[in-house]
């Protein structure tokens, strides 16, 4: 498939089948972030696969929508901020922003491969930090469902603004 056609075809999908996807699309899943690139390439990032229904319960109690309980998997994506690039002249650090490539990598790539998956953000952080088994330094920043998208299931229409309201050429 031509990228530009993968990145348009992507989209949020809220329904799932329950049919759990194999472990080898597990793991292409989790090559595509491990080869996401990160400042300074210091990977400050920590998948964790959330599959055994005790893990999921505890997940979903962080974002309880209907829809999130669907999807047969969870990858909550955590930061290790020990490990994050900062840039020095403002002291911005990059942990957040390189766990969103690596995700943004699952999600391509799951959509390659027939899956789905949506970007969650909105989660309790707390809650999340419950579930997850994290080190001190490690803070939760995204988790994605995963699954194949349920046979009823529309997406919508992507609305994104002209080229002509995000470029400046200068």
């Amino acid at each position: 498939m031509d990228f530009l056609q993968l990145v348009a075809q992507r989209c949020s999908v809220r329904a799932f089948k329950s049919e759990r996807p194999s472990d080898e699309v597990i793991h292409q899943l989790i090559e595509a972030a491990r080869l996401a690139p990160s400042a300074c390439n210091r990977q400050p990032w920590h998948f964790y696969l959330i599959e055994s229904d005790e893990a999921k319960t505890a997940i979903q109690q962080a974002y309880p929508r209907e829809w999130f309980a669907t999807a047969p998997l969870y990858i909550a994506i955590t930061v290790h901020h020990d490990e994050e690039w900062v840039r020095q002249t403002d002291g911005h650090r990059h942990g957040i922003v390189d766990a969103s490539i690596a995700a943004e990598h699952i999600c391509l790539a799951a959509a390659a491969l027939g899956l789905g998956s949506c970007w969650v953000c909105a989660f309790d952080v707390e809650l999340c930090s419950k579930a997850l088994p994290l080190a001190a330094d490690e803070e939760p920043v995204i988790i994605l469902p995963i699954g194949f998208p349920a046979p009823d299931f529309e997406p919508r229409e992507k609305t994104r603004k002209p080229q002509e309201e995000i470029l400046s050429i200068i």
